[in-house]
């Protein structure tokens, strides 16, 4: 039988030609044409005053730290639940990352939860729109402007998503997006940086190229301009091979997201009344990007022995996702119950824009099998 992999970016014959035309134009490197040309889409798709094509979702994180001048000393607020790049990210600058629960329905973080983190110290926070799911921006911006902070939209997973009719990525002040394989628009690896004040996108521009402007754009000029270095930089350019492909890859977000739409839909429908899993919640006030679809297992189900059938069969899956305030790297001190709670019982499933229905079928009958197989005796015979 066939397998079914967790994950599969849709890439193709378009994205194909779009990176021959890059090899014959003779500037495959960062900062040339197609990335000025990704950025001008970008700004222009979520309506802010710059974009930022970047290497991945982390180095934009990263540069929104330094635009913000956090130093060390300083606190910055990060959901718990989802990748830990934010509070990496917070690290990286030498400031504490302090970790706020999350909702147990939409496993974003509680805006009640940061409000309560609030210190003298603190100067920021980075919501995370958790595996596609946008955050609660109305009362996460609420608790910001009240206390002077910055906030900062980690919207890896959520391309396409939507907030209120707003999209992700446009919900803060900064957003920062992945172009990793498994999201919606995918150059492999990939991220940028959109930024509402243009001083920030510049801030980050320099940044990400070694503390210089474009190289590219330098041997564009007559005569023989010579860099100067007046900030510490980084090597965070995004090639214009990446930069070519998620061109199109954004021109068919809004197939991709159909499609994955379609495969969570089949899914609710198909798992809907199974007392030993539930479902994941979408708001009436968002949607989804389904980077990831995950399934909450009753706690009397062995997580490790239903993944280890699925894995069997030939059906990709995985834990779900992290939460931060476990991961020794970050030494945390404060507890998040619910975050902890779901990285214990969450299952992450076969999502992504090539699933056909009867892949679809087969993983939820295989799901279904292995939760009652693997139940406690009590809850199995419920």
């Amino acid at each position: 039988m066939d397998s079914i992999p967790l994950v599969h970016a849709s890439l193709g014959e378009q994205e194909l030609a779009a990176v021959a035309e890059v090899f014959a134009s003779g500037w495959p490197a960062g900062q040339g044409p197609r990335g000025k040309a990704l950025e001008a889409q970008l700004a222009q798709k979520y309506g802010v005053a710059d974009a930022v094509a970047v290497s991945n979702c982390g180095a934009a994180l990263h540069l929104a730290m330094l635009a913000f001048g956090v130093k060390p000393g300083d606190e910055v607020i990060v959901a718990d639940y989802g990748f830990p790049a934010p509070a990496q990210a917070a690290l990286y600058v030498g400031a504490t990352p302090v970790f706020a629960d999350v909702r147990p329905d939409t496993y974003t973080v509680d805006p009640q939860a940061v409000a309560d983190l609030v210190t003298e110290r603190t100067v920021g926070i980075i919501a995370v729109d958790t595996v596609g799911m946008p955050a609660d921006y109305a009362e996460l911006q609420a608790v910001a402007d009240r206390h002077g902070l910055f906030l900062v939209e980690d919207a890896a997973c959520a391309v396409g998503a939507t907030y209120q009719g707003r999209q992700a990525g446009a919900l803060a002040e900064v957003g920062c997006l992945s172009f990793h394989g498994r999201k919606g628009a995918s150059s492999g690896e990939g991220g940028a940086l959109l930024a509402a004040d243009p001083k920030i996108g510049a801030d980050a521009r320099l940044r990400s190229s070694f503390g210089i402007g474009s190289i590219f754009d330098m041997g564009e000029v007559v005569g023989l301009p010579i860099p100067t270095f007046t900030e510490i930089g980084y090597n965070f350019k995004l090639s214009d091979i990446a930069s070519a492909i998620l061109q199109v890859q954004l021109g068919r977000i809004d197939e991709l997201l159909q499609r994955r739409d379609t495969v969570a839909r089949q899914y609710a429908e198909l798992l809907a009344d199974d007392d030993l899993l539930s479902v994941p919640y979408v708001p009436n006030d968002r949607t989804h990007a389904w980077q990831t679809y995950m399934v909450t297992l009753d706690a009397g189900v062995d997580r490790g022995a239903v993944a280890t059938e699925l894995r069997g069969q030939g059906i990709g899956c995985g834990h779900g996702t992290f939460a931060g305030h476990i991961q020794p790297v970050f030494e945390a001190k404060q507890k998040c119950p619910v975050s902890a709670d779901l990285a214990a019982r969450q299952l992450a499933i076969p999502m992504h824009a090539e699933l056909t229905q009867d892949q679809v079928a087969r993983v939820a009958q295989a799901l279904r099998s292995a939760v009652r197989t693997h139940a406690s005796t009590g809850r199995r015979a419920a």
